[in-house]
């Protein structure tokens, strides 16, 4: 039988009555199973008090009984519609009436989805609470942390190979899809997100997308910014290399870099809070030459969504905890030139953290 007590504790610290979930991160967390979101409409209501609600797409229901949901299922068809299943799920919910407040995740949560449990429960009112439902995630669990080794290990190597097939004169593209193939040979059941290779000026893109036309040369900024994914967990590492060669500038360019990433794995710890560890990061890049060249924060959580919490920025008070996961990524962007980003994935420990990633972050020619 499933557990949905971490919602109803957050049911409880929220003060609301109920909560919805929808195919997602949290759901995965919970269910331990992925759906899709796609025209058809799949929620689960779970209130503070009494028995939870599933409304289900009656061709999902072969996975969806067998994961022994605590609760009522309406199920409904393509030719019947939705309708009638959140309506029939909204009244087995007579204590949900004037006054009651029912928390939705407001970014996954999809406009049609909210209309519909709207109609379903007109006394309710509908507040965004994403973060707080989001907090099941923040600490993970040791089967969690091995899923997670796995596909930065993966990825790791998926990358060492990739290297030795790269030569002057490809194209973005075509290291992209030597990536591809690297990343699934190696073990990866799937990709955390698109993955971004860029040379040259397009290095100098956070986030860029790889070109067909334009060929690698030397000199050239090369960053590979992927993570393949295992059983729903994410890799996120980039690392940045030279093609064949380097400028005395674009060297100095890739040290400070590198400083303001070993400064965030240096200072993270447990007790400080998320905006420590992005200000001593920025203190090196703003205290460099390079300091125009910043763009954005050091880095963000990671797991079963490759942006979640903690987020970690100058302003975030929100204290690091033991099990928490989150990227270290400082880099810089000269406009029209190139750019560099060098990206670890760490979790918090007891005794300070662990770097997951552990692939090589001195300079390195390639090509």
């Amino acid at each position: 039988m499933l557990n949905l007590e971490p919602l109803r504790i957050v049911l409880e610290r929220s003060g609301l009555d109920a909560l919805v979930l929808v195919p997602g991160a949290n759901f995965r967390r919970v269910f331990k199973q992925d759906f899709h979101q796609m025209e058809r409409p799949l929620a689960v209501i779970v209130p503070r008090d009494g028995e939870a609600m599933a409304v289900v797409p009656n061709l999902e229901m072969g996975s969806f009984k067998p994961l022994g949901f605590p609760g009522k299922i309406f199920d409904w068809r393509d030719e019947a519609g939705y309708m009638g299943a959140f309506m029939a799920a909204g009244a087995a919910l007579p204590q949900l009436g004037k006054g009651s407040r029912v928390g939705v995740e407001g970014q996954r949560m999809r406009v049609f989805d909210l209309f519909a449990l709207q109609a379903a429960l007109p006394a309710c009112s509908f507040v965004d609470i994403h973060a707080e439902i989001s907090s099941i995630r923040l600490h993970k669990t040791p089967e969690e942390l091995a899923l997670q080794r796995k596909a930065i290990r993966i990825s790791e190597d998926a990358l060492e190979a990739t290297l030795g097939e790269i030569k002057v004169g490809m194209t973005e593209a075509e290291v992209e899809s030597i990536l591809l193939r690297n990343l699934f040979s190696h073990g990866a059941d799937g990709l955390a997100f698109a993955p971004i290779v860029a040379a040259g000026d397009n290095a100098a893109r956070p986030h860029a997308h790889a070109r067909p036309d334009y060929r690698i040369k030397p000199g050239d900024a090369l960053l590979f910014d992927f993570g393949g994914s295992y059983h729903g967990y994410s890799a996120d590492i980039t690392r940045t290399f030279f093609v064949k060669e380097v400028s005395d500038y674009d060297r100095a360019f890739y040290e400070t870099v590198l400083a303001a990433n070993a400064k965030g794995r240096e200072v993270s710890r447990a007790g400080i809070t998320a905006s420590d560890v992005d200000d001593a990061v920025q203190k090196v890049l703003e205290q460099s030459q390079f300091a125009e060249f910043r763009r954005h924060k050091t880095g963000h959580g990671l797991g079963l969504d490759v942006h979640e919490a903690p987020q970690i920025m100058r302003g975030n008070m929100q204290i690091l905890e033991p099990g928490m996961v989150f990227t270290i990524e400082p880099g810089l962007y000269r406009s029209g030139e190139a750019g560099v980003r060098i990206e670890d994935d760490v979790v918090v420990t007891e005794a300070g953290i662990e770097c997951l990633t552990s692939f090589p972050r001195d300079l390195r020619l390639v090509g």
